[in-house]
């Protein structure tokens, strides 16, 4: 059932382009026709030259020099016409289209390179965010997890936002983060803080712990790696969270991170109470506040990095985030990411001025949790969540 799309799909840009092609082709015939059946004092062979100019945006450089001997086949054809070939009008005329055509030529390999090297760097975006950012699963515990990325880098899928989630001692940890700057720069830094959370987020230490050990490894990572004159501006925003499996509360630590958002049935959307420290690497050794707010079934927490609520409209009001999404606190995850990614880019005009990411947390109640136990007891490298494929 799934490959059928795909075929047609496949099938679509290839029709199109065939019948793209008819434009110039039909253009060099009524040109043709016309310029020959009128008077000798009007010219009209010159326009030829728009049949080869237009190919290249459809089709490649085989086509288009197709074309260009068509419309220079054309030109002698009119010349023929109109007194001979010989005349220094028509050699004028008929060698610059020659000329034109060539050029419409190299334009379209030039073009066609182009479109191949941007391909390349798709390509290898997608690998890096499947190393750097594992999907993340559909389930997870008592988890139903969406999330969304948008980079704000043309032709890139990742930037200085992230986000990870892992499994252990009965409980999720969850940790999304916004590293300074923006795109490729910010790649690094957003490796470094996504390994070391996956590294120790497992193990049994108090999540202050947790962010205590990510904060020296932004410091270690800055001081060793960075220019002296950058170490002081390497820093991440970071929230770490924690769902027990069994108590429905959530225990979370903030540095400098914007502040989650409570989704509850009714339309209802609150604010948890945070005492945030320090954004990571900024004071190495800062002390970790754990916040501890009720997280019953059926609520849904959406974590959120800056870039969403600093979104700008054309008058430059921002994104009104809290205000959206009561709208749709009771949608499942998938529906709310879907909600919020079409929201949010008309919001913006279709362009984000810095990376966003979101992550949509729903528990859900005890009956859906059994049903689900197997792909919430899975490894978070293997599901990929519906709503996270790359834009």
């Amino acid at each position: 059932m799934r490959s059928r799309p795909r075929v047609a799909s496949a099938r679509l840009p290839w029709q199109s382009a065939h019948a793209l092609l008819l434009l110039p082709i039909v253009l060099v015939v009524v040109i043709t026709v016309v310029d020959v059946q009128a008077p000798t004092d009007v010219h009209l062979g010159p326009t030829l030259v728009i049949a080869p100019a237009i190919t290249p945006s459809f089709a490649g450089p085989r086509t288009t020099a197709a074309i260009g001997a068509l419309a220079t086949g054309a030109q002698i054809l009119i010349g023929v016409a109109h007194g001979g070939v010989a005349t220094t009008n028509h050699i004028v005329q008929i060698s610059t289209l020659a000329v034109l055509s060539v050029l419409c030529v190299v334009y379209s390999m030039l073009r066609e390179r182009r479109q191949a090297q941007l391909a390349q760097v798709r390509s290898v975006a997608e690998a890096a965010q499947h190393v750097l950012m594992w999907p993340l699963p559909e389930y997870i515990g008592p988890l139903r997890i969406a999330s969304l990325y948008l980079a704000a880098e043309d032709e890139a899928q990742i930037g200085g936002d992230l986000y990870a989630a892992t499994r252990g001692n009965g409980a999720v940890r969850v940790l999304i983060g916004d590293v300074r700057g923006k795109g490729l720069p910010a790649i690094g830094e957003a490796a470094l803080l996504l390994s070391a959370f996956r590294e120790s987020a497992h193990r049994n230490i108090p999540l202050a712990e947790l962010a205590t050990t990510l904060d020296e490894g932004v410091s270690r990572y800055a001081a060793d790696l960075e220019p002296p004159e950058e170490a002081a501006e390497r820093f991440a925003t970071a929230l770490v969270v924690e769902i027990p499996d069994r108590d429905p509360v959530t225990l979370m630590t903030s540095c400098g991170h914007p502040p989650p958002l409570l989704l509850s049935p009714g339309h209802v959307v609150t604010v948890p109470s945070l005492h945030p420290s320090p954004p990571l690497g900024v004071h190495a050794g800062a002390e970790h506040t754990l916040d501890v707010f009720s997280f019953e079934p059926g609520d849904t927490l959406l974590l959120y990095t800056d870039g969403v609520v600093e979104a700008r409209d054309a008058h430059g009001r921002f994104y009104p985030l809290a205000e959206r999404v009561a709208r749709w606190t009771e949608d499942s995850p998938e529906a709310l990411m879907h909600h919020l990614r079409r929201d949010l880019l008309a919001h913006a005009g279709g362009r984000l001025d810095d990376d966003a990411a979101l992550i949509a947390l729903h528990r859900t109640p005890t009956d859906r949790r059994r049903h689900h136990g197997r792909a919430a007891d899975g490894d978070t490298s293997r599901h990929g969540s519906g709503a996270d494929s790359p834009r």
